[in-house]
């Protein structure tokens, strides 16, 4: 048995060893994905449109929402007949306003989603040229190492690669 466990670490360091030297030809850097995302002149540009586009719906929502309280304070007013007569188109409007608001959030969500691939496939293809360029084999996004030589860091030029373009 101790034959055993002395062989399988020796096949084990041995591994290890030659995994190791495998490696160490490699080269290797990393970016900081978020910065990259934050300083894309198209991530810039991208936000300015959704921000005007969520006023814009912001306006016409706070229009409707407007329009439904004053129904609802002049429903308030109605004797207990005539608030039968109108709780029916009361209730009509609230369910508009409610499918508005949610229409509008569903096709901001979607748009956002959309522009996010993109600008990552962006990313991702940037990423590929310079580390092709300058013979990387492998990038690593800087959040899930423990420690980073700055001198792996790419991000600047990935950067400059993504903003050259536009």
């Amino acid at each position: 048995m101790r034959k055993l466990a002395v062989f399988l670490v020796a096949v084990f360091l041995g591994t290890v060893l030659i995994t190791g030297s495998a490696y160490a030809q490699e080269k290797l850097a990393y970016i900081d994905l978020s910065r990259t995302f934050s300083e894309y002149n198209k991530t810039k540009d991208y936000d300015k449109k959704l921000t005007e586009k969520e006023n814009s719906y912001i306006t016409e929502r706070d229009k409707k929402l407007g329009e439904f309280n004053t129904l609802k304070d002049k429903f308030a007013l109605l004797s207990d007949k005539e608030k039968e007569a109108k709780k029916e188109e009361l209730e009509s409007k609230a369910k508009a306003l409610r499918d508005f608001v949610s229409q509008r959030e569903e096709v901001l969500r979607k748009d956002q989603e959309e522009k996010m691939k993109e600008i990552l496939k962006d990313i991702q293809d940037a990423v590929k040229a310079h580390s092709e360029k300058a013979g990387i084999t492998i990038v690593f996004n800087d959040r899930v190492l423990v420690y980073q030589n700055k001198a792996m860091d790419i991000t600047d030029s990935v950067i400059a690669i993504l903003n050259k373009k536009r």
